[in-house]
């Protein structure tokens, strides 16, 4: 059967087939799908009023549009069951446990700590860990995550516990989505001086979400004001009830700085597990997990933090996380101490990747090199696709002339230290609203220090540079020098992203507004040979100013705009203003069609501040 022809163009004529494409899918991809030409596919939508090429990644509105024309059901295919169906055509099943039950065993705990910026997580795992990591960190915001694996003790026996950091501020958001579904157990820490605040119900919302069981830490309980009754209070309000207010959730009061009741924080997380969760992993089979963090190291190249979920993740393993692959040359524990092999549930950092992965990105273990990096091939054409389908706008014949006017746009090249920090920023940057007038474009992310390459890219596109906890590079620095490239260096999240909100509010066009100065009245009109029609008039309200705007109402009717008032005079003198209850002459101008009884309105046109 054949379709009535659009445009001139005849194609087969669907049945109300499904039709399933990625994300970011060309018309190529559409015309193999369904035996046609992709020329006679660029025509259609040419017809439809829309103008693409035959290999550009078009949005899905755009495919469901030409779907609908052609009588097919479209249907977007996810990037997770995208990614399911590459896995499958390899022959690997992600995310479930190989063999029976009798494969199975006992797993440590994964705990997440999230709450809001300031509330003490990092002073929590820094007194369970004995370590110092607050010195570390610019302003005490965590601006990365990390997971490190402590032992404690319950009942007896030594049981080891796994513990991640996720930053508190506002714009780390995804992370602490991210954080809450790889884990077991949430932990959220509560000042108790403090009270429940916005990022720790974001946290409390995250831990529900992905149905896992909370532990409370009520911490700063040795500061002055600290109350822990009110916390565990407030807390009913998000179903968070206390055991002793006959709940099911362990709250602890604890005070990280001094190290009070951190023992009883770790019991009670040891038995919330056993109590609510069964932990088991099949440790025999190729190791499976996420991504934790991921960073580029200048002696060791990408370096990846990773939590195994299942299997023994080893060091010669060939592994591929995300677009990135390779094999595992070396790994080290939280204490940079090397390891052989890590077990479920057990956070280690891997060298070996050619790339650096995204936090977040799932791993796993594959038979040979060749099969990651296939994998990765397609997974990164795939992202590559999905990210120039979004990013291109829709453009129609009707709005192809606005389209083509300059738009005002700030372009950005974001590098940083770790990727999870990278996607927070860019995340954060590009939720900064200040109108449809002006556009944030983020023309390249990576992870490392700011290259040649990055400052090539900068002067081809007009960008600015924006570098987070890293630095240019040698002769980086000199070529950004020669040829104007600014670079912007910060190490606190919150400076970057007030600074780039005001530097688009730069860009915006002014905006103006009229303040109304007074009104005159006029009494008497003179005729002069050499001036014109002159007002005799007296000041009603406010001022008359020189050089001031003005327009004529006669009857309350504008009769006259645009005037200036040219000359002014109070009897013989010129002056600059006139003020309510005093008489003068003036003159608009060319403007000699004035009456006596006319209004006279002036007013200045100010700029108007931005919100």
């Amino acid at each position: 059967m054949q379709a009535p022809s659009v445009g001139g163009v005849r194609l087969p004529k669907g049945r109300g087939e499904t039709v399933k494409l990625a994300r970011g899918a060309s018309l190529t991809d559409f015309a193999d799908k369904i035996n046609a030409n992709p020329a006679s596919l660029v025509q259609v939508l040419f017809h439809l009023g829309e103008m693409v090429t035959s290999t550009q990644s078009v949005s899905d509105e755009i495919l469901e549009l030409l779907g609908t024309e052609m009588n097919y059901v479209v249907q977007v295919v996810s990037p997770e069951e995208e990614d399911r169906e590459l896995l499958d055509s390899f022959s690997i099943s992600y995310g479930e446990d190989a063999g029976g039950e009798e494969d199975l065993v006992v797993r440590p705990p994964v705990v997440t700590v999230m709450g809001h910026v300031d509330h003490g997580k990092t002073r929590l795992l820094d007194t369970i860990r004995k370590a110092d990591v607050m010195a570390g960190e610019a302003g005490g915001i965590t601006q990365h995550i990390g997971a490190y694996q402590v032992m404690s003790e319950l009942e007896g026996f030594e049981r080891p516990i796994t513990f991640i950091d996720t930053p508190g501020h506002e714009a780390f958001t995804a992370m602490r989505a991210r954080g809450a579904k790889s884990t077991d157990i949430a932990v959220i820490v509560v000042a108790a001086d403090d009270g429940v605040m916005p990022q720790t119900v974001e946290a409390i919302n995250h831990a529900q979400a992905a149905n896992v069981p909370v532990v409370v830490a009520v911490n700063k309980i040795d500061k002055e004001g600290a109350n822990p009754d009110k916390i565990r209070q407030q807390l009913t309000e998000y179903n968070l009830v206390a055991e002793e207010y006959g709940g099911d959730t362990m709250f602890v009061d604890i005070s990280a700085k001094q190290g009070t009741n951190i023992e009883q924080l770790l019991e009670a997380i040891l038995l919330t597990a056993d109590a609510a969760l069964d932990l088991r992993a099949n440790p025999n089979m190729e190791a499976q997990g996420v991504a934790i963090e991921a960073h580029l190291d200048r002696g060791r190249g990408p370096v990846a933090t990773v939590l195994v979920q299942r299997g023994t993740l080893r060091v010669g393993d060939s592994i591929v996380a995300g677009d990135a692959s390779g094999r595992v040359r070396r790994m080290f524990d939280e204490h940079g101490e090397d390891i052989i092999e890590a077990y479920p549930s057990r956070p280690v950092a891997v060298i070996g990747f050619t790339s650096v992965p995204g936090a977040g990105d799932t791993f796993l273990v594959v038979d040979e090199d060749r099969v990651a990096r296939q994998i990765a091939d397609r997974r990164r054409a795939r992202e590559r696709n999905a990210e120039l389908a979004s990013r291109r706008k829709r453009v129609s014949l009707e709005d192809l002339d606005a389209a083509l006017k300059e738009t005002n746009q700030l372009n950005l090249i974001i590098k940083g230290d770790n990727s999870g920090t990278v996607e927070a920023l860019e995340d954060a940057l590009l939720k900064i609203e200040v109108g449809d007038d002006v556009e944030l474009r983020v023309i390249h992310r990576g992870v490392g220090g700011i290259t040649e390459g990055d400052i090539n890219l900068a002067i081809a596109d007009n960008v600015i540079v924006l570098g987070f906890n890293v630095r240019a590079e040698g002769k980086a620095t000199e070529l950004a020098n020669r040829e104007g490239v600014e670079i912007r260096y910060y190490t606190v999240i919150y400076q970057a992203i007030e600074e780039i909100e005001a530097a688009l509010k730069g860009l915006l066009k002014p905006e103006y507004e009229e303040v109304g100065l007074g009104h005159a009245e006029i009494r008497q009109v003179f005729r002069s040979s050499r001036f014109g029609s002159i007002a005799g008039c007296l000041v009603m309200d406010g001022l008359i100013r020189r050089n001031a705007k003005a327009r004529l109402l006669r009857d309350s009717v504008v009769v006259a705009e645009n005037l200036t008032i040219n000359s002014l005079r109070r009897v013989k003198d010129d002056v600059v203003e006139v003020r309510e209850g005093f008489e003068c002459g003036l003159t608009l101008g060319n403007f000699n069609d004035v009456k006596e009884g006319d209004i006279i309105e002036t007013f200045e046109v100010r700029e108007k501040a931005r919100a």
